[in-house]
């Protein structure tokens, strides 16, 4: 699709390499945007055009290269010349080509990239197939654990070790200097070589692997992030040898945790060479001139770099980088100050991200199951897009994560698909089959098929009735739903999955989701922004005009960056902290030369840079950037301070890294023009739209209560200051705009401006619904509560400082009624998540009327609901009125209380104050006072009153860990506080016994079905532990789906630490049964 505006270039400007072009190739569709210069005009006196083509990334029956092609199109326009595709592209009016692609990441999700070797310390071999504990789907019964991405393994006979402490790097204490096997590292360091390789047999190894065709190899030695010289050996053997393609781990990520240096160094030798070989290809359809062209490639992390430095690993999130830049530049403004939440909806999948004056970057994601180590901008993904599929599934509405993809796609595009949200939307009339493009069909000249969807939402609706209605005994208790009220009750399921990681870049991080505002882009954004934006309680949207190719858009505003980084280890302070500032502005200097070498100017180039700190003892560092005040202390604290809500202050700080990022910008933009116009436009409402030559039709869509007439405007004839006000649907050549009621929109030069109107309320909740179960409610409902226990461990992940708690995430939260049974927990750890509600039913009973406002209770008894000691549970009554409505609770394992051993589990405990400290339920926080000295009793006196135990031998980190939990428990009470304002307490409290009802259904029917299958209703097994103990279990199913779980034979209880309390069992049995249920 092409626009129709084809003014040629100034005729003084041919022939002189005026084109700008940007291309970002997506896995479906290749967006292209060429800007040029034309005559000004009045109407346009910028004196350019923009021209946008938007095409199939893969159509080998009319091109090769869809960027190519693309280029081709645009050549054309802007000329006016044929361009012939059996020709070589003439360049002479190309001034640059800037492009986004997915070709690495199709190749890292497909397993399709270049073979390739990984070289790594000996015994190390099987490093990367045993990964770290990461455990993504801890409910599915089949999981498929990602290939590695290497074909063989070369382990090299050799060790170093850094001397003393790692953790605690003084070098001068250690006085090692003048051995011969001790050398100074990068970070600081000392480092023994133990063993120095053989070179000749490292050749050897490396020619058999070279022998067998294989040309790409990755190099990970242990501590090669600071001790280079094995790494550095090793890739000129192998240059050498032959190899085209050698990756040093030291070269490419110089960061300590050699996992994901690994990964990251055997992605860029699977990646890579694919990448250059795509390059080349793209160089073969042009002129002689492509080699005088600049061109650059995005990076994951928002910076272009020049063709010849671009790598594979860095080009993982390239498109939706670009996406980022394009709504930053564009809508954001250094005198406003209003933060952006970026909205990127596509066809399978909704990108959020978060711009508050500077991109926010992560150092370390896993994309496929690789773990990568290198800048990226914080950019989250949910599955929800417009080809997500739409289920009702054990009485709950849900959509996705299962998408219908290209082929066969909605049940609308005429291929025999499944329902989506495409035909949630096509139903309801907010995308119109008279304005999308015919392509559909055999012939690919129909339009979208209404019938179908109609048909199959029709039967959906028809299941969902009669499995509602089987739920009441009464026939007037529940009404019917009309196609209509489903298909919108799927779009709002579906918005609130999409809200959820919002909330978690925004809320979850120390900022307030209401005082940003809402940037939308991707081809489906446009119909759910309002929508999604009212739940969030922000209150305008930015839709860009080029919104639908923003990511392409955004290229062009993009500006070149080099990175220098390099390892420190360092422990801040008055003395270390020149040397520190001292290397960081070497590091400048290496990367302004760079730029300079690439033909940039002083001018045009940017310095920013950071220290990686961290408090001691804790493993999650804060990139911390250059301030105003250069006090990188004082930086640090403020940052720890809004991310994880505390500061340690007697605690030292840790330098990891050094790192300068480096940009350079050729073309001058000046960001948030648009709140400058805003505040300058002649503003006029459309009060009859039908009068305006924008107006094309009005149509009646649905929204809550019913079908409006709404009308049908194009953007392109809108001017700049109509305003329309909502409802209406506003449509550019390749997406289309909902306003929704209580919307208005203003038109800008670039931009289209939602703003929520306010409304007047006549109750203190938002939502005026019946506390009587409907599918609708019930889901959106059962998304918010899931939503509020995934925020309560984002707290404790955020607040905590433990390894095992921040790292491992080795803890669980949930939420309960005020009855102690568990309405909602995050997927965290299975042990915890049916055990929980005995620990809160037994406190419940054991303070009884003793709760009061502002108590928490610690409890990690066995008998009182727990699993083992060092899994405390921390548990907050909700109150109201003076009575508990709710509870929430977390539960942490914490990595020494006390024992026998250092530790959380001595492998030989028998008794069980050998574990450490216990508590069958103490108030932690009594009427908002915190007992501390009630806690230090238990923790380091009690333990130490048994022969050979000790108290907790980290009382610190065990305080602030509980202390963790606490601020979890108190995110928790908030949040329900927020949503029983939106709702009413009665309906939530209603709506979670109706959760749990509906789970009980669910899992009555597996066990009915499991019953069919097993007509006597009766199963037995056994199995046998290490030790010889038998295990047996013998399970009774009744006809109403009720079911008895017999554990007799099995073996009593041993004198040692592997029995199970009760709360364990029925832990164990309900995750068995939360498996199975699908």
């Amino acid at each position: 699709m092409e626009t129709t505006d084809n003014r040629l270039l100034l005729e003084e400007c041919g022939g002189k390499h005026r084109v700008r072009i940007s291309v970002d190739r997506g896995g479906t569709f290749t967006d292209c945007v060429g800007i040029f210069p034309v005559e000004p005009t009045a109407k346009d006196p910028s004196g350019e055009r923009v021209v946008v083509v938007k095409l199939l990334s893969e159509d080998p029956t009319h091109y090769s290269d869809a960027p190519r092609e693309g280029i081709r199109r645009i050549l054309e326009i802007a000329t006016g010349s044929p361009h012939p595709r059996d020709a070589l592209l003439a360049t002479e009016n190309i001034e640059s080509i800037r492009m986004g692609t997915t070709v690495a990441t199709n190749a890292l999700l497909e397993r399709k990239g270049e073979p390739c070797a990984l070289v790594v310390t000996l015994g190390f071999r099987d490093l990367l197939k045993i990964g770290n504990q990461a455990r993504p789907k801890i409910f599915d019964l089949s999981i498929s654990k990602p290939d590695v991405l290497y074909q063989h393994v070369v382990q090299i006979d050799e060790r170093v070790t850094l001397v003393g402490y790692a953790m605690d790097p003084r070098p001068a204490a250690q006085n090692q200097s003048d051995e011969t096997n001790v050398v100074v590292g990068r970070s600081g360091e000392h480092v023994r070589i133990l063993k120095t390789p053989e070179w000749a047999t490292v050749r050897k190894q490396l020619q058999q692997v070279f022998d067998t065709g294989i040309r790409s190899v990755a190099v990970c030695l242990m501590h090669a992030y600071t001790f280079t010289a094995h790494e550095e050996e090793i890739g000129r053997i192998a240059s050498e040898i032959g190899f085209t393609h050698v990756t040093l781990s030291s070269q490419l990520s110089p960061r300590i945790k050699i996992v994901p240096r690994a990964h990251s160094a055997t992605a860029d030798a699977y990646l890579t060479p694919g990448i250059r070989r795509y390059v080349d290809g793209f160089a073969s359809g042009f002129d002689a001139g492509f080699g005088d062209i600049r061109i650059d490639f995005m990076q994951s992390d928002g910076g272009l770099a020049p063709v010849e430095h671009f790598s594979g690993l860095r080009a993982i999130l390239s498109g939706p980088a670009a996406g980022v830049v394009g709504y930053a530049v564009t809508s954001y403004s250094e005198s406003e100050k209003i933060s952006l939440v970026g909205f990127d909806m596509g066809g399978t999948s909704t990108d959020v991200s978060r711009f508050g004056g500077e991109f926010e970057h992560v150092f370390e994601t896993t994309t496929a199951g690789v773990t990568i180590q290198a800048p990226q901008l914080d950019i989250n993904t949910v599955a929800a897009g417009g080809g997500s599929r739409l289920f009702f599934r054990n009485g709950l509405m849900v959509v996705g994560p299962e998408s219908a993809g290209a082929f066969p796609g909605p049940a609308c595009y005429r291929n025999g698909g499944p329902l989506c949200i495409t035909d949630a939307n096509l139903l309801l009339g907010r995308l119109r089959v008279e304005h999308f493009p015919h392509i559909f069909g055999p012939s690919e000249d129909q339009p979208l098929d209404m019938n179908a969807t109609r048909a199959l939402f029709e039967q959906l609706v028809a299941d969902i009735n009669a499995e509602m209605r089987a739920r009441h005994t009464a026939e007037s208790a529940y009404q019917n739903k009309a196609v209509e009220e489903i298909a919108l009750g799927f779009l709002q399921v579906a918005n609130e999955t999409m809200c959820r990681p919002i909330r978690t870049l925004t809320e979850a991080r120390g900022h307030n989701v209401q005082n940003h505002s809402l940037a939308c882009f991707g081809g489906a954004g446009g119909q759910h922004a309002c929508a999604v934006a009212a739940n969030l309680g922000i209150r305008r949207v930015f839709v860009h005009r080029l919104a639908s190719v923003l990511s392409a858009y955004g290229l062009g505003l993009s500006e070149v960056v080099h990175e220098e980084q390099s390892p420190a280890a360092a422990i801040w302070s008055n003395e270390a902290q020149q040397p520190l500032l001292a290397r960081l502005e070497k590091l400048s200097r290496v990367g302004c030369r760079k730029l300079i070498s690439q033909g940039f100017l002083d001018s045009q180039i940017r310095v920013q840079r950071f220290l990686n700190m961290r408090y001691d003892g804790t493993d999650t560092s804060i990139m911390v950037p250059e301030s105003t005040i250069g006090d990188y202390q004082l930086r640090f604290e403020s940052m720890h301070q809004r991310e994880f809500g505390f500061v340690l202050r007697n605690r030292r700080i840790i330098v990891d890294d050094l790192r300068a990022r480096v940009t350079g910008t050729l073309s001058k933009v000046k960001s948030g023009q648009v709140y400058d116009e805003l505040k300058s436009l002649q503003c006029r409402e459309l009060c009859e739209p039908n009068t305006h030559p924008a107006f094309v039709d009005t149509v009646s869509v649905y929204f809550q209560g019913g079908y409006r007439p709404t009308a049908v405007l194009k953007l392109g004839l809108l001017n700049p200051g109509d305003v329309v006000r909502g409802p209406a649907i506003v449509l550019d050549c390749n997406s289309a705009v909902l306003v929704e009621p209580n919307w208005v929109a203003t038109v800008t030069s670039t931009q289209l401006v939602l703003d929520n109107t306010p409304v007047t309320t006549l109750d203190v909740s938002t939502h005026h619904i019946s506390t009587e179960i409907d599918p609708i409610h019930l889901s959106v409902l059962a998304n918010r509560f899931m939503s509020i226990a995934e925020q309560m461990g984002r707290t404790l992940e955020k607040t905590s400082v433990s390894t095992n708690i921040k790292e491992r995430l080795d803890f669980s939260c949930a939420l309960f009624d005020q009855h102690g049974n568990l309405v909602a927990n995050a997927p965290h750890i299975p042990v915890h998540l049916g055990s929980m509600s005995h620990a809160v039913k037994f406190q419940l009973d054991r303070f009884s009327e003793d709760l009061q406002e502002g108590d928490v209770i610690l409890v990690n008894h066995p008998q009182a609901g727990g699993t083992h000691l060092p899994d405390i549970t921390i548990i907050s009554p909700v109150f109201h009125d003076s009575r508990i409505i709710f509870f929430v609770a977390s539960r942490g394992h914490h990595a020494d209380i006390g024992g026998i051993s250092p530790g959380s589990m001595p492998p030989n405990s028998r008794e069980l104050f050998q574990e450490g400290a216990s508590s069958m339920g103490m108030k932690i926080v009594d009427r908002g006072e915190f007992q501390e000295e009630a806690v230090r009793h238990m923790l380091l006196e009690e333990p130490a009153q048994y022969p050979e135990c000790s108290g907790t031998r980290n009382y610190r980190d065990v305080l602030s860990d509980l202390k963790a939990q606490i601020a979890a428990n108190h995110r928790g009470i908030a949040l329900l506080s927020q949503l029983c304002a939106e709702y009413g307490l009665e309906v939530v409290q209603e709506y979670m016994a109706h959760i749990q009802h509906t789970a009980e259904a669910a899992v009555r029917l597996l066990l009915k079905e499991t019953r069919v299958k097993h007509p006597t209703g009766q199963l037995s097994g056994h199995d046998f532990m290490d030790d010889g103990s038998k295990i047996s279990l013998h399970v009774d199913i009744s006809e109403d789906g009720s079911a008895l779980f017999d554990f007799t034979g099995t073996s009593p209880e041993i004198y040692g630490n592997t029995n199970a309390p009760p709360s364990v069992t029925h832990s164990a049995i309900i995750y068995c049964l939360r498996c199975m249920v699908q």
